[in-house]
């Protein structure tokens, strides 16, 4: 992975293109060195070097698709799912996780076999929607990226209601009643955490408690 981290982001999953990308130009190698070496082995005006020599070149074939799968990868992160791809040319982009507003994957009958499928990922409307053809593990791709839209929604509602809590409790410092109330808003956010209220009733709650 060649894109810098920022603060505190983590690496959560990396994914790459399903190895039957590579299947075919392996193929078209193994059929250039076999046509090659029979003609060598039945023609006199073609020797056994001239063979050899366009074997080695159908190579860099293989091995250009090669180090492009190994470049080509989506990684998700806690913040973010970045898309790099190439190893000649290089070309990044990244979608924020508050960005993405639906994520969804299709496998056929041979790619739920294999585990290969396709991901179609959905971003605000100036972003546009991206799709990812055959990539191994569509599924784990869409639960890795949902669950870690849950987990920064999360902190993101924890670090607001702390911020709060704080101002609050340093604002009015000298008024017990209003250190109640960051008590208060806590336990709330703590309520919700655990599912015992929604996060509609966490904020009408909240709005009670501010005013």
């Amino acid at each position: 992975m060649r894109t810098t981290l920022k603060k505190d982001e983590k690496i959560l999953l990396i994914i790459r293109h399903h190895w039957l990308k590579l299947v075919m130009p392996f193929i078209f190698w193994i059929i250039i060195a076999v046509i090659s070496t029979w003609i060598a082995n039945v023609s006199d005006s073609f020797s056994a070097s001239g063979a050899l020599t366009v074997i080695l070149i159908a190579t860099i074939y293989p091995l250009w698709i090669y180090f492009n799968w190994v470049h080509n990868i989506w990684v998700v992160t806690n913040l973010r799912v970045i898309d790099e791809a190439g190893f000649f040319t290089r070309h990044a982009k990244e979608s924020p996780l508050e960005k993405i507003n639906n994520i969804e994957y299709a496998q056929s009958f041979w790619g739920r076999i294999l585990g290969y499928g396709n991901v179609d990922i959905q971003t605000a409307a100036e972003m546009g929607n991206t799709s990812y053809v055959m990539i191994a593990q569509p599924k784990l791709l869409k639960d890795t990226i949902t669950h870690a839209q849950e987990a920064y929604k999360l902190s993101r509602e924890s670090n607001q209601a702390q911020q709060l809590a704080k101002a609050i409790a340093e604002n009015h410092s000298t008024r017990p009643s209003q250190t109640m109330i960051a008590d208060e808003l806590q336990k709330l956010f703590d309520l919700m955490q655990k599912g015992a209220i929604t996060q509609d009733e966490y904020i009408a709650q909240k709005n009670k408690l501010m005013n």
